[in-house]
């Protein structure tokens, strides 16, 4: 007992040894061995072949050192070889079961471990992805109100340049008003507790419960609501009062959108149906082309726009657009601000990247198909059809932008950018509406659309696919094996909205017509609603304008601005000096104007030829017009013109002491080319020239200083 007391007391201080040091000294490995020598056994020699095994080992797998061999081997002096290998067989199987032990406790807490993890993950990651797309959804907000921008660059730019101001000014009302009604009422119907599936109950927490406000729904409902009532303006642009504008403008914002908005986003009876319409073709576009519309046709045309013919036929008539670069720089904001417009409201990466590759599809391709059926149709791809054609894929899409596939994106696309053609031409003449930006084709029949869309193209397959009627039951597009049911509640959403606009645009339109007046008068409009509605000269102040205007028998007459009242007689505004010996004319020579008329590229070549013929003063001008070809037949957005002013440059010059025979030489010999269109040469009898400056007149009024 006391040998083995001695041996197990050995063995344990190695133990603890070794897990503390990672070594077994070799005084222990001889105390251990000494104690074989303890009375009343003796060494077992051939118990040291018992660390032969280890030995082995620790060769072949390695991890077993000098200490554990020369332990095992002095255990073999005090056990014997059998029994110390016995002895190892165990030791070998209790750390099998310990390992085993700490195994199940180490994977049971890494385990635990791993699952608080994974829920801290996902509270963090649900936290960042909260902050995350509540930042992107505000920044989207941005990205819709800049659009306001892009609609007063389109509107502007397809308009003339007398009514600028104007629309400029519009577009700014749309969305500072809109915020007025929206804080008082909008708001409130629009997403307030729901009544009844038809409307939200108004509040005014805005004032009462501000810290606890839902202020980022408010800011990005609000700047939709904008858009809405900035559609109408574009195609009632030129003729409408401004004050009317304002008031209409309020009531869309205040009460029409919030309404029907309510049914599809605020959890009214339509969302309720499974109706969907994901950022806005139906609720927006679609309503705002519907008031275009009808504002358009109760408003009528503008003057000169339609012609009655001798034979009684309508005559379409074109006003071209003054600025088609600000309307194509509208056209890209616009686009820009459509990934927001779309992407907004969605609640992931995936969806958001599938959002924004249709919201790029779509306006491209009804682009190239605008540009290819307007190519053929009218002999030239027409500039601003196809810049409506973008706008028109764009509002198409906004509704099925999330739930339609490329495939789906890029039919979408191909019938607007035929469908805004059509629309153009079925206004023009058919419908005999004037809408000079082609806001009622762009928004409501692609708004129209794009509604249907959902119905046609709608696809699982796009990331966070929810759509489900009120059963829970999933719905697809027609031609996707869904059948008809999510194309019937699509026409239904549709009509429905279609309808409670149509109604209530109008009634608002008829009280406006009558209480303030739609319409400016025959005056106002030929004149421009910049000066008239705003008291504004011009809206490009140092820059030349031409100043052509449609009177109220639709020809075209030039504007001749009025004398101050407090203006000077010209007598003392311009003093003049009469030399002494004047006599009325100064000479018996013979005086001509020329007056040449010629292509703007080849006016360098004229002066230099005029000079060099010694012509001493010459008066440029920068004009319009056209000869016997009329400009040669043109198209603007589909419309025929009968005449097509060409910019030229007239030149005038009036001789005397030059032969007429002269400078009409130099002028043919600079201007030749034997095309057409290479200008013309007017020549007149001048009764007289007098000198401002001093006075003379006639001959020596035309002569430089001696």
């Amino acid at each position: 007992m006391i040998r083995l007391a001695f041996f197990f007391s050995a063995l344990s201080l190695a133990a603890v040894m070794d897990m503390r040091t990672r070594t077994i000294p070799d005084w222990l490995v001889v105390l251990v061995a000494l104690t074989s020598m303890l009375p009343p056994g003796q060494p077992n020699l051939l118990g040291v072949l018992a660390g032969l095994p280890l030995l082995l080992a620790g060769i072949t797998i390695g991890g077993i050192g000098g200490g554990d061999v020369k332990l095992m081997g002095a255990c073999g002096l005090v056990l014997g070889a059998s029994q110390a290998l016995t002895g190892l067989f165990l030791a070998l199987c209790l750390l099998v079961l310990w390992h085993a032990a700490g195994n199940m406790g180490r994977k049971k807490n890494r385990k635990k471990q791993k699952e608080e993890e994974m829920i801290m993950t996902e509270e963090i990651m649900n936290a960042i992805s909260s902050e995350v797309y509540g930042v992107w959804f505000l920044i989207g907000a941005a990205l819709v109100f800049w659009m306001q921008a892009g609609f007063a660059m389109v509107e502007a730019g397809f308009t003339r340049a007398k009514n600028t101001g104007n629309i400029i000014m519009k577009n700014l009302m749309d969305f500072c008003i809109g915020t007025v009604m929206f804080i008082l009422i909008g708001f409130g119907l629009f997403l307030g507790e729901d009544v009844a599936g038809i409307f939200g109950k108004p509040g005014f927490d805005i004032f009462t419960n501000y810290a606890n406000f839902d202020w980022s729904n408010f800011v990005f409902n609000l700047v939709f609501c904008a858009t809405t009532a900035t559609i109408v303006s574009g195609a009632m642009a030129e003729r409408t009062k401004f004050l009317s504008y304002c008031v209409y403008s309020a009531v869309i914002s205040a009460v029409i959108y919030p309404i029907e908005a309510h049914w599809t986003w605020g959890g009214g009876w339509l969302s309720k149906m499974g109706f969907h319409d994901f950022a806005g073709s139906n609720c927006i576009h679609m309503v705002g082309g519907i008031c275009a519309l009808i504002g358009a046709a109760i408003l009528g045309p503008r003057i000169g726009k339609f012609k009655k013919q001798k034979d009684g036929s309508i005559k379409v008539g074109a006003f071209p657009g003054h600025n088609l670069a600000l309307g194509a720089l509208g056209v890209f904001i616009l686009w820009l601000g459509w990934y927001g417009f779309n992407g907004a409201a969605a609640t992931s990466v995936p969806q958001l990247g599938a959002i924004f590759t249709t919201t790029t599809i779509a306006p491209s391709v009804a682009t190239v198909v605008c540009m290819i059926f307007t190519w053929i149709r009218y002999g030239k791809p027409d500039v601003s059809m196809c810049l409506n054609a973008s706008l028109a894929g764009l509002v198409a899409i906004t509704a099925p932008c999330d739930v339609a596939d490329a495939t789906g994106a890029i039919v979408i696309g191909a019938v607007s950018g035929v469908l805004v053609v059509f629309g153009v031409w079925l206004l023009d003449n058919k419908l005999r509406v004037d809408d000079p930006v082609g806001a009622v084709a762009v928004h409501m029949m692609n708004g129209i659309w794009g509604t249907i869309a959902v119905g046609l193209f709608a696809t699982d397959s796009t990331p966070t696919y929810s759509l489900a009627d009120a059963n829970g039951d999933k719905l697809l597009g027609l031609f996707y094996g869904g059948g008809f049911k999510l194309l019937g509640i699509q026409l239904t959403g549709m009509l429905a909205t279609a309808a409670w606009t149509a109604v209530t645009i109008t009634i608002t339109f008829l009280l406006i017509k009558k209480i303030f007046g739609l319409r400016v008068s025959a005056e106002e409009e030929i004149t421009g609603l910049d000066a008239t509605e705003h008291g504004l000269e011009t809206a490009y102040a140092g820059f030349m304008t031409y100043g052509d205007h449609i009177s109220s028998d639709g020809t075209t007459t030039v504007s001749t601005p009025a004398i101050p009242e407090n203006a000077v007689p010209e007598d003392e505004a311009v003093p003049v000096q009469v030399m002494s010996g004047g006599t009325g004319v100064a000479s018996d020579v013979k005086l001509t104007k020329i007056s040449i008329i010629c292509k703007q590229n080849k006016f360098e070549d004229l002066k230099n030829a005029l000079n060099d013929a010694g012509v001493t003063g010459i008066t440029v001008t920068q004009v319009l017009g056209c000869g016997a070809q009329k400009g040669q037949t043109k198209y603007y957005r589909g419309v025929k013109m009968d005449m097509t002013l060409l910019p030229k440059v007239k030149v005038e010059v009036v001789v005397s002491k030059v032969p007429v025979a002269t400078v009409v030489k130099a002028a043919k010999k600079a201007l030749y080319t034997g095309s057409i269109g290479d200008g013309k040469i007017f020549v007149y009898g001048v009764e007289n020239v007098i000198k401002v400056r001093t006075g003379e007149e006639g001959y020596d009024a035309l002569q430089g200083e001696n």
